[in-house]
């Protein structure tokens, strides 16, 4: 009788760049007992990938994608496994998209405005206020329906929209819609039930067919690769300006031409008509024949480049908002990600795959 055969000691080094969470740390150390693990509190450094102490079989990243490290000898010349916390995102950044698509839709910029007046505002003040369309029966487009782009479909159905998914590869049976990476309980679309429509491919018909299925609201959320530089630009936007969509960018700055957005937002308040009686008795109307041009509104946690200069002309764009690459902050986060790694050393020891790896020729 016995416990199987003995594990060989391994060593579990973590550079990261915060105080080390002893409580996870002590977690894994029960659950994996021939684990020794060494801890460095570092800021990031760019050259990590050439430090001689880093292990040679598995490489955890605690971001959703590995773009920053691409042109390293590791990720270009070696075959050690690189895993990412893809998954782990997808609760707070949801949240994000939803509060930045709310503040723009519903005029908070200028109820907060008021309220640091001591100002009890009137809605003729403001013609937005008179033209608010809640989100029942708009269409939701999200582009890159991996485990962020689900969570952000999980809250967007709850709120009556129908959502729309597109993907790189074809998802033709039940089975290829799963998400088989990690996911945070309770949340995403395990199953990808939730879209009504699927889209995929690589080429630019394919992505304009997908834009112009009468799109409210873009949800941007593809990684960063060759393939997705500049993405989307002036013939992209031109095709969401037929309704004027609001845009979200929760992936990296450079998916967009940002000059090209700016366009389209200017475009869009250049055009617009005066608000009219009828316009407040029944705005939704109003709206609809309105001779409008380009993006109605974007939100940007990510631009190009990172951090955006101080006379970037982005920061004046109108109806713009940009955050500063804040959208994944949880106090859940490290935990989170380390429960990636904690189910990846669990497959390792049972000879299963492990999840979230990166296919170096994808990029992702």
């Amino acid at each position: 009788m016995g416990g199987g055969p003995e594990k060989k000691p391994e060593h579990l080094l973590c550079t990261l760049p915060f105080p080390e969470p002893k409580a996870i740390l002590d977690r894994i150390r029960k659950s994996f007992p021939h684990l020794s693990i060494t801890y460095r509190d570092l800021s990031h450094q760019d050259n990590f990938a050439t430090d001689s102490g880093i292990p040679d079989e598995l490489i955890h990243f605690f971001s959703a994608g590995t773009n920053h490290v691409q042109t390293t000898p590791i990720y270009k010349e070696t075959t050690i496994a690189l895993t990412t916390s893809s998954g782990i995102h997808g609760p707070q950044i949801a949240e994000w998209v939803l509060l930045t698509s709310l503040v723009s839709s519903h005029a908070y910029h200028t109820l907060h405005a008021w309220q640091t007046q001591h100002q009890w505002g009137k809605q003729s003040q403001n013609s937005r206020l008179r033209t608010i369309r809640d989100n029942v029966g708009q269409r939701l487009a999200v582009l890159g329906y991996g485990s962020i782009g689900r969570q952000v479909a999980h809250v967007a159905k709850a709120m009556g929209m129908d959502v729309i998914a597109f993907t790189a590869s074809p998802r033709p049976t039940p089975e290829s819609k799963h998400d088989r990476g990690f996911i945070v309980p309770g949340t995403g679309d395990p199953l990808g039930l939730l879209p009504s429509a699927w889209y995929s491919g690589l080429d630019t018909a394919s992505l304009h067919h997908f834009l112009a299925q009468d799109i409210d609201w873009l949800v941007v959320s593809v990684p960063l690769t060759a393939a997705t530089h500049h993405l989307l630009g002036a013939p992209e936007f031109d095709i969401l300006a037929r309704r004027h969509a609001f845009l979200s960018n929760i992936s990296r700055g450079q998916i967009l031409v940002q000059p090209d957005l700016i366009a389209a937002l200017t475009a869009y308040v250049d055009s617009e008509p005066p608000l009219s009686e009828a316009d407040v008795q029944a705005p939704a109307v109003a709206q609809q024949g309105a001779p409008r041009k380009g993006l109605r509104g974007a939100a940007l946690d990510v631009t190009d480049p990172e951090p955006l200069p101080e006379g970037d002309p982005l920061w004046d764009a109108p109806n713009c908002i940009v955050t500063p690459h804040i959208s994944g902050l949880s106090v859940m986060y490290a935990d989170r990600a380390f429960q990636v790694l904690e189910a990846n050393l669990k497959r390792r020891e049972e000879g299963r795959g492990l999840i979230n790896e990166v296919d170096r020729e994808r990029g992702y």
